[in-house]
């Protein structure tokens, strides 16, 4: 049975989702880096919110660890280049608190236009200071969305029923899903310069560290309010307060910080700034919503396979899981075959998806032909970082689909090129279920792979079964299974031979003297 460790606070609804699922769950929270990292290995999974931060260290000692799931958005607490590397998969929940999130900037914008918190707080103190606290109105104002992804969406959403005008700079956004939100897309240098409010909705990356820079601030509009509901880190903080201070920047609502918990910020004490302590997914609602949908992601990937908003990892949804699994098999044989036969460096690999299979979602299945191709050459590989290996080996990887069907309803052709040459292997299913070797370097035959095979390449001419058969015969090694095929009488000839037991290479070498055999390889499968 998996196991999972529940290491923050989550509903207790999450963790009778595990049990039901036949999923055996630990609740430990609140563990000191060094308690977790004495435990962590004993788990297939873990689920965490904001508070346990996985380290590379920590992933490491993570022996048995297969996937992690953030019940939230954010994964700045995870490193998850180093889960990667290890092959664990990272998940988060997207959806599960983006309307609270939304809300929350929406009331942050709200509260800025009219100074509410300030207002209130004055009010409190037994003070009436009706005329300090005049605002202005969001209707007919430009909203600047940076990030229009499925939070910024729901913004743009609720500001246009609010009858602003809305622009957003988002590199992935396309025209036509600007229209479709009604959204104006524009460059970031333009967004700048018109928006009254501007809210931030991006994760952080290299790309949009400080996209709010003090260079930025500058081509702001002068009044420009601004909102950060998304990540510390977005914008720089001390710019910030120094436009504020300046006038250039009426004021600013922040839920995130750069360092958080955020004890001091060159922005605390600025009347002109709201701050809430991370908010934006604090709901009753919405951290119910990521708690139980973390364990279902866990739960459904340990046990179905099902790969769900997984940030390092093409997802596999349920539909899809059933039809792809003989296709995974077939791709683990193909690569794990070519993996085998290859002697020298790597340079590319090409993948040709014919019929059937072309219609498929043939991420997962290039990622686990890759794991197969690499596993015999490369150490800890899994379909989670193979692609990753691949790509720091420099191998060149192409995938092409053909819709049109040709003599098999359904194909998959391997390419691998190394700096001698370059093989071909090809499979299909048969019967929808059943893997099979259909050619092998244009050579063609039909294999069903069992656990021991050996493969042989010879020249077309005869003797070669029998004195084959009779060194297999005086080894006591017993013929499951023979297949051979030709390119041509008297050309290149291929055999692939099922066997029972393991061959010594004492016996491998014998079957490499044979007088026709170019190459002789043992597969283990």
């Amino acid at each position: 049975m998996p196991k999972v460790l529940i290491s923050d606070k989550l509903s207790q609804r999450a963790v009778e989702i595990f049990k039901e699922s036949k999923v055996d769950v630990d609740v430990k929270v609140g563990l000191e880096p060094a308690e977790l990292k004495k435990i962590i290995g004993n788990y297939d999974g873990i689920a965490i919110r904001s508070a346990t931060k996985l380290t590379a260290e920590m992933i490491e000692a993570g022996k048995n660890l297969k996937v992690i799931g953030r019940a939230g958005i954010g994964v700045d607490n995870v490193d998850v280049k180093a889960a990667t590397s290890k092959g664990i998969i990272v998940m988060n929940t997207p959806f599960g608190n983006s309307i609270t999130t939304a809300e929350h900037a929406i009331s942050l914008m709200m509260s800025l236009a009219r100074n509410i918190p300030q207002a209130s707080a004055s009010t409190h103190a037994g003070k009436w200071e009706k005329n300090k606290f005049s605002g202005v109105e969001i209707t007919g104002k430009t909203l600047g969305v940076i990030g229009c992804g499925n939070i910024g969406c729901i913004v743009a959403d609720r500001a246009l029923g609010l009858r602003m005008t809305v622009i957003a700079f988002d590199p992935f956004l396309s025209i036509e899903r600007a229209k479709d939100l009604g959204v104006e897309k524009v460059e970031l240098d333009e967004l700048l310069k018109r928006a009254d409010f501007i809210t931030l909705h991006t994760p952080l990356t290299d790309a949009t560290r400080n996209i709010l820079s003090e260079k930025a601030l500058k081509k702001t509009k002068k009044g420009v309010r601004i909102i950060n509901c998304a990540r510390g880190g977005l914008l720089d903080e001390k710019a910030l307060a120094q436009a504020i201070k300046d006038g250039h920047v009426a004021g600013a609502a922040l839920d995130v910080f750069e360092v958080e918990p955020a004890k001091e910020n060159p922005l605390f004490g600025l009347e002109q700034v709201i701050c809430t302590p991370h908010l934006g997914a604090s709901t009753e609602e919405a951290q119910e919503n990521v708690a139980l949908q973390v364990a279902e992601q866990i739960s459904d990937y340990l046990q179905n396979g099902v790969i769900k908003n997984a940030l390092n990892m093409p997802s596999v949804s349920p539909e899809d899981a059933p039809k792809l699994n003989p296709y995974l098999v077939l791709a683990e044989q193909l690569g794990s075959f070519a993996g085998q036969l290859t002697e020298t460096g790597l340079q590319s690999i090409k993948i040709e998806y014919e019929g059937h299979v072309s219609e498929l979602n043939t991420k997962p299945i290039t990622s686990v032909l890759i794991k197969g191709l690499l596993s015999p050459l490369v150490d800890n590989v899994n379909m989670v970082n193979a692609p990753m290996v691949a790509k720091e080996r420099n191998i060149d990887i192409s995938e092409v689909k053909h819709e049109r069907p040709g003599d098999y309803q359904t194909l998959i052709t391997l390419s691998v090129t190394t700096d001698r040459q370059t093989r071909t292997v090809s499979g299909t299913l048969f019967g929808g279920s059943k893997p099979r070797i259909v050619e092998v370097n244009g050579v063609k035959l039909e294999a069903e792979l069992g656990k021991y095979m050996l493969f042989v390449n010879n020249e077309d001419k005869p003797g070669l079964i029998g004195e084959l058969g009779n060194l297999l015969g005086k080894a006591k090694i017993n013929i499951a299974n023979f297949h051979l095929g030709r390119s041509a009488k008297k050309k290149d000839a291929v055999a692939l031979v099922h066997i029972d037991e393991k061959i010594n290479d004492a016996l491998l070498k014998k079957v490499e003297k044979l007088a026709s055999v170019k190459q002789a390889k043992q597969l283990l499968f």
